[in-house]
């Protein structure tokens, strides 16, 4: 799964840590999804899309294709 999570915090103007609190979560797990290191949960991952205002599927892109 690739994420444009560090695209929309710094475009926001946000530190990982500043980010970290607004979404009640520590700024490791911030650093895990952006490296993906760590897949949110889905209340995390509607959070996120919540707070920048962008469908879930702008932050999270699934590259799965059902195999034919």
């Amino acid at each position: 799964m690739e994420n444009r999570v560090k695209h929309h915090r710094e475009a926001a103007g946000w530190s990982q840590g500043e980010l970290a609190r607004r979404l009640g979560v520590s700024r490791q797990t911030v650093n895990a999804v952006e490296t993906d290191k760590y897949d949110p949960s889905l209340p995390l991952a509607l959070r996120m899309a919540t707070l920048f205002a962008v469908p879930v599927e702008t932050l999270f892109i699934d590259n799965w294709e059902q195999p034919q």
